[in-house]
């Protein structure tokens, strides 16, 4: 099947046409009738297979021209990132049609989003939290909406977006249309779409889990970060092979650490992203590394998931992931729209219990490679992987500096060092200092008087 086969507009057609694509993926043919046909949808794909352009292409076809100004189409993602990718492809699409698209996140300033949705639009692409402050300040109306996209629900509701959501829900018309995209189908995904949706329609392309056939997976089994990071730096120092490399980590302190180990040795390659970081510089960084800039990215799971970067030579997991289902969205960052890629895992003897969960659901053993000689194994251990020795709690035994004062201690003040003595003190003092009497007690000694 080619484009052509979809009954397309022409300017839809111009503008694939000039993307270079001739053939829709599985979830782009599959999708298209479905969605065209007004029914909700859910769509469960593995990353990289097209998601975007599977909903957006019937929502284009049929979306009429309007000067409404309240957005006639949703599209909520869960992160920022992914806010500006979705608008970049649907900017793509509408090249040649005339369509008002806006991108509205947090971490920027909500007077300016504010001003734009006010001059109007057709399509709002956002996350749930900045979406849900616009509609309360009732610059942003929802009554118009037609078509609710809600694109990778699976990171959102990790994300904690499960009560935002329901909030958004509320606000929207009764009679829209519902279409939901996963990379995964869980507990919490199906809670939603038996809550929210109307006898929904089924698109399964690949079984959550499943590998792409054209990524190459092997293994290194190394005992310490230290080493990891020697091994990475061994590994990328082959700049032909490694020519666009993702690297994917724990946490983000992890990442930090990672760069400033890397960037010591390949200064001006590498860049690093993860929720701590600014938004400019968070956008800044996928830029340098989708252009060439730089030809290594550091990132986290969150970060990185549904980011569409072209030509991604190589993911390594300097980290293995505890979820195995985060492994297979991480190694969907190469090998996109059926290209070949390549995957690297990098175990520790604690991570080799994560190995087999992710050998287990994919059916199938990740080859191991022999260590590379020429490579350095450092005994040094970081602050986390050094055994830590805890007692259980002990009243009776002091602390090593709690016999010595800390540097925060100074002595008192002459006039702050006297002791309450109580007993005979007190009633001195009583003596000396009298309470004063009350109108009850100056009427009372009147009263003796008389008498």
């Amino acid at each position: 099947m080619t484009f052509q086969d979809l009954n397309l507009n022409t300017p839809l057609l111009n503008a694939i046409n000039d993307l270079g694509f001739t053939k829709p993926t599985p979830i782009q043919e599959q999708a298209f009738n479905v969605v065209s046909s007004g029914r909700d949808v859910v769509g469960i794909a593995q990353t990289g297979t097209g998601k975007t352009f599977a909903y957006m292409l019937p929502i284009l076809k049929h979306l009429k021209f309007s000067k409404q100004e309240n957005p006639r189409v949703l599209i909520l993602v869960p992160t920022r990132e992914l806010v500006v990718q979705v608008v970049e492809e649907i900017e793509k699409l509408s090249k040649y049609i005339n369509t008002r698209v806006l991108g509205v996140y947090g971490g920027t300033n909500i007077n300016t989003q504010k001003q734009a949705v006010a001059e109007g639009l057709d399509i709002l692409v956002a996350t749930p939290g900045r979406l849900y402050d616009l509609a309360l300040s009732r610059v942003l109306q929802l009554k118009s909406i037609q078509k609710l996209v809600i694109d990778e629900v699976d990171v959102m509701l990790d994300l904690g977006f499960r009560h935002q959501l329901i909030n958004i829900f509320d606000l929207l018309p009764e009679r829209r249309q519902n279409i939901m995209f996963s990379a995964t189908m869980t507990h919490d995904v199906d809670l939603l779409i038996n809550d929210f949706f109307r006898n929904p329609i089924r698109i399964s392309v690949a079984v959550s889990g499943t590998p792409l056939d054209n990524i190459s997976q092997n293994r290194y089994n190394v005992p310490n970060f230290n080493t990891k990071v020697n091994l990475l730096v061994h590994l990328l120092s082959n700049t032909e092979t490694f020519n666009k490399v993702l690297i994917f980590v724990a946490y983000k302190r992890m990442a930090d650490r990672l760069f400033e180990n890397l960037d010591t040795v390949l200064r001006d390659e590498v860049c690093v992203i993860h929720s701590n970081k600014t938004q400019n510089y968070r956008l800044r960084s996928i830029e340098a590394f989708s252009e060439g800039e730089h030809r290594i990215l550091i990132a986290t799971d969150v970060m990185a998931r549904g980011l569409d970067i072209n030509n991604v030579s190589h993911v390594i997991n300097f980290d293995t992931p505890e979820y195995p289902e985060n492994y297979m969205h991480r190694i969907g960052r190469t090998g996109r729209a059926e290209r070949k890629g390549a995957s690297l895992v990098f175990s520790t003897e604690k991570e080799q219990k994560a190995i087999e969960a992710i050998e287990r659901l994919m059916d199938m053993k990740i080859p191991l490679l022999e260590f590379p000689e020429v490579v350095e194994i450092s005994n040094e251990l970081i602050e986390e992987e050094q055994q830590q020795i805890k007692e259980h709690y002990n009243p009776l035994k002091r602390g090593q500096d709690e016999d010595t004062p800390g540097p925060a201690f100074h002595e008192k003040k002459e006039k702050n060092k006297k002791v309450n003595q109580g007993g005979s003190y007190r009633r001195e003092i009583a003596k000396k200092y009298k309470k004063p009497k009350t109108r009850g007690d100056k009427n009372a000694k009147r009263r003796k008087k008389r008498k």
